[in-house]
């Protein structure tokens, strides 16, 4: 049953990860945060029509999806990217890539042979 849990909880993380990703403002943000300077919510901003406070929401969503991390640095917070999460969906999506390629790979073979 750990092993149902286990895998339960892998879904659940990589559906939050994949509708933490799935929103264009905080795709924007982690596209910001790819050249792995940390960033203040200033910086995240510059050059949008985004408020602090609509940022700091997706930051928020980002970070509990745990795709960005936070660290104080004086009086300011600066969000830096956490790539593991990312590299896992990667992985992820290419796993399941391959078991399609299989899956149509048999099916050609199918169709063929018939």
């Amino acid at each position: 049953m750990s092993g149902k849990r286990t895998g339960r909880h892998a879904l659940a993380a990589r559906a939050l990860i994949f509708a933490a990703l799935g929103d264009e403002t905080r795709l924007l943000v982690v596209t910001k945060l790819c050249d792995g300077a940390p960033l203040s919510i200033s910086r995240l901003t510059a050059g949008t029509d985004l408020t602090r406070q609509a940022v700091t929401k997706h930051l928020r969503v980002l970070a509990d999806a745990g795709v960005v991390r936070s660290e104080r640095s004086g009086r300011e917070s600066l969000f830096a990217l956490e790539p593991r999460p990312i590299e896992e969906m990667r992985n992820y999506l290419d796993s399941v890539s391959q078991q399609w390629d299989g899956a149509l790979a048999r099916l050609k073979a199918h169709v063929e042979k018939n």
